[in-house]
């Protein structure tokens, strides 16, 4: 067994602090899934059962106003491995680092996994189901040593080690970028469960229109968070098979909003609200909480929980603390996906959001080959180009936008009306703008410079070359290409 004695030192650290009713380590197991917002009947959704998320919430906390600091993958899971925001790491730009130019961490900034095998956790990462050697999605934007993860199942681990584990699920990509995608998907899932979301029961968002490729992409959205109940409850099944579920910590979390028109990639709640659910040993069973929260906070949440000093450089909070003073604003970050350059930056406040477009003579549906293939995208403006849009509708197909957007978000929680030009919010505008302003200059926001032209150009050749040798259509190809020139021209010019 590896480092036996450090984690039994870790067990009387963690007696030491007082919780005698702790007999062993807990267990740490994330569960992480791709795209998705807080779309689970215990937060609120009418069309679909998800019972065993709703359980493990029964079991512990419910957290309804949690958020990300990137609303895109790799920057977001950059920033809860270290709990760090990622603009303050230099790991802002979406799968950057990926070509000859790499990202490397301070020194003194780790990932958790390091710092869980220190304490003699058995580390993993995996998907699901787990298939042993096949480790599960890092898509960290900075270098790391891979043998921070002992592998990809904890059943490998010696006997009475602890193990730190992440399960990464597919999430929203189940039900693909596409309506033939959407019917594939849900037909697999109607012989399943003995049933599918209808398109026609679908409550869309008042910023879509009710068009039928929208209502079936929603409807195959919400068919995709089933199946993910589904397999939290195997997981679940599978920690108390092995007797194992009793001194598990569980946080389950979605890495940013579903994937959609103005969600993913975007500042908007439906691109940053996510689920997160925590339960097990010390935790509080059947609590919900309204607080705002940051995703990168189950990083010190975990190593409290496994009695491993926090780090006091992190920047997240151990929001399971006693002594935890809930937050008064949350923050968020969009700079480069893939060949498309933005920076865009936001403050939240229980009934504020502020967003800061830094390049606002771009248009709000920049270029962007990964989007702009999807049916929903495409749908959005054939419905635009024929004027079936309706005026909150058009809002993003404008040629530029502003470069202050505030919401009142108690009285417009859909973010359709900005504040921001409007005289008697002045003082709430001037007040959310320096709250942004001190946030960016206190963390250090490596985001503030644009990207150097060597590292734009070696991440881009990663990205073609890539889809080059798998065979992508030539023509998207070619539209990438188009887009990368297009993003230095409008740099040369200003915009």
């Amino acid at each position: 067994m590896k480092k036996t004695g450090i984690w039994i030192l870790s067990l009387l650290v963690i007696l030491s602090a007082g919780n005698a009713e702790a007999q062993d380590p807990p267990n740490i197991l994330w569960i992480i899934v791709d795209d998705m917002s807080a779309h689970f009947s215990g937060y609120g959704e009418k069309l679909i059962k998800t019972p065993h998320v709703d359980q493990l919430a029964s079991r512990g906390v419910q957290f309804n106003r949690a958020f990300v600091t990137a609303p895109v993958c790799s920057t977001c899971r950059s920033a809860f491995i270290t709990g760090m925001y990622q603009t303050s790491i230099g790991a802002h730009h979406h799968r950057s680092g990926r070509g000859t130019e790499k990202i490397h961490l301070p020194e003194h900034i780790r990932p958790l996994p390091e710092l869980f095998r220190e304490a003699g956790y058995y580390t993993t990462i995996s998907g699901w189901p787990i298939r042993p050697n096949r480790l599960g999605k890092t898509d960290y934007n900075f270098q790391y040593d891979p043998k921070m993860y002992d592998g990809a199942d904890w059943a490998s681990r010696s006997e009475g080690q602890p193990f730190f584990a992440q399960i990464q699920l597919p999430g929203g990509k189940l039900r693909g970028g596409t309506t033939a995608g959407n019917e594939t998907f849900v037909t697999r899932v109607e012989e399943k469960f003995g049933g599918r979301v209808k398109p026609e029961n679908v409550v869309l968002p008042p910023y879509y229109p009710r068009t039928d490729v929208m209502l079936k992409d929603w409807a195959a959205y919400l068919d995709s968070v089933r199946e993910t109940d589904h397999v939290v409850g195997n997981i679940l099944d599978r920690l108390k098979a092995e007797n194992v579920l009793e001194n598990t910590v569980v946080i389950f979390m979605t890495d940013h909003g579903l994937s959609h028109v103005r969600g993913k990639q975007f500042m908007y709640d439906e691109g940053l609200h996510v689920p997160l659910v925590i339960a097990g040993p010390g935790i509080p069973a059947g609590k919900q909480r309204n607080d705002l929260v940051e995703h990168i906070d189950i990083a010190p949440i975990s190593l409290a929980l496994a009695g491993i000093e926090i780090p006091t450089h992190m920047q997240a909070h151990d929001i399971l603390a006693k002594n935890y003073k809930p937050r008064d604003a949350v923050f968020a970050a969009r700079d480069r996906c893939d060949e498309t350059v933005e920076h865009m930056r936001s403050v939240r406040t229980q009934q504020y959001k502020y967003i800061r477009n830094y390049l606002d003579q771009r248009p709000h549906l920049q270029p962007n080959a990964y989007k702009d293939h999807k049916s929903i995208v495409i749908a959005f403006k054939e419905a635009g180009a024929s004027g079936k849009l309706n005026e909150i509708q058009k809002q993003l197909l404008t040629p530029t936008r502003p470069k202050h957007e505030l919401y009142d978000l108690d009285q417009d929680p859909y973010e359709i009306h900005n504040l921001a030009d409007d005289p008697a919010y002045k003082q709430i505008l001037r007040k959310m703008q320096h709250r942004l302003a001190n946030w960016e200059e206190e963390t250090g926001d490596q985001g503030r410079d644009p990207e150097p032209a060597v590292i734009f150009d070696s991440d881009m050749k990663v990205y073609v070359d890539k889809l080059e040798a798998r065979g992508n259509d030539p023509k998207r190809i070619i539209e990438i290409k188009a887009n990368i020139q297009l993003m230095k021209k409008w740099a040369a010019q200003g915009k």
